[in-house]
């Protein structure tokens, strides 16, 4: 009787909300085909995946590549680099846009605070070809950063020819690509807050700051705690675009990360299996992260996304 009363129900709220749910096939469709149909290829880190035999008619080696790759020089380089650049996105770049959203907050003037939030916005939406090659230029041996430095006594050396300057430069531009787009869901939350709370508070004579850290991170506290999740779950995928825009040989002591792993053996190399169990690997790392922090989150603050 419990499925025929679910049915009932799904078909009930279906003839009331049927244009919603019409609205909701190209999302569907677009998970399907591009995010879960592709899952079938994950087979070829359990084969020797060759173009001629196919998916099905490649030889099965079984855990033959993970092994190669948990016993390869290239590991502990690589899942070392991975989590020491995430680990920096997380201390350094996730709070920068909540930061900003609390200082737009602050400001009164309603056309300086859209200028400042579009002058934020705008780097977010410049290609990321042109982002690179801004860096790569401002931090060569004659560019606009690097003669600063040297004013102060730098070297004058290109700056990505330095593997030890490679994590701040990443870090630092993609808390200045990032950072204003990032910070709009936070505003968002913002509106949200119920502005009697911050009378009341004026009237018991509570300061900006005190509004603050009891009126205003409270309210945002759900937001955050979300946005904490996600980042969890995809805090091993580093972004390989930028790193392989930006990185070279001598850089990959602390620059070669996953992603880029992958893409170099996989595209690069053709090593199309080794480099699904490496990209599969990842996987399974990311979506443990992603059940832990929601149930840490669930535990310490009651909100999860599940």
């Amino acid at each position: 009787m419990a499925p025929a009363r679910t049915t009932n129900r799904f078909l009930r709220d279906f003839r009331i909300n049927k244009y919603l749910y019409l609205m909701m096939i190209p999302v569907i469709a677009y998970y399907f085909i591009f995010h879960y149909a592709p899952m079938y290829g994950a087979l070829i880190a359990f084969k020797e995946y060759s173009p001629m035999k196919g998916i099905l008619g490649s030889d099965w080696v079984g855990l033959k590549h993970f092994h190669d790759f948990f016993n390869s020089y290239y590991f502990w380089r690589i899942l070392k680099n991975t989590l020491v650049i995430s680990f920096y996105s997380l201390i350094f770049e996730f709070p920068a846009p909540i930061i900003l959203a609390l200082l737009i907050n602050e400001i009164r003037s309603k056309s300086f605070k859209r200028v400042a939030q579009t002058i934020t916005y705008m780097p977010y939406f410049i290609s990321l070809v042109v982002i690179c090659g801004i860096i790569t230029d401002f931090t060569n041996a004659d560019g606009v950063i690097n003669g600063l430095f040297t004013f102060f006594g730098y070297d004058g050396q290109a700056m990505l020819q330095k593997p030890e300057l490679f994590r701040p430069i990443y870090i630092l531009s993609e808390i200045w690509q990032r950072i204003g787009w990032e910070s709009i869901i936070y505003i968002a939350a913002l509106m949200s807050i119920d502005v009697e709370q911050y009378e009341a508070a004026r009237m018991d004579g509570a300061s900006r700051i005190k509004q603050m850290f009891y009126i205003t991170l409270p309210g945002i506290l759900p937001t955050i705690s979300i946005m904490l999740i996600l980042r969890m779950g995809n805090l091993l995928n580093v972004g390989f675009e930028k790193i392989i825009l930006l990185y070279n040989p001598i850089t990959y002591e602390t620059a070669d990360v996953i992603s880029s792993f992958v893409y170099r053996k996989g595209l690069l190399e053709f090593g199309w299996s080794y480099s699904s169990a490496v990209g599969l690997f990842n996987s399974v790392i990311n979506l443990f992260l992603l059940i832990t922090a929601n149930y840490v989150s669930r535990k310490v603050n009651k909100n999860s996304l599940w």
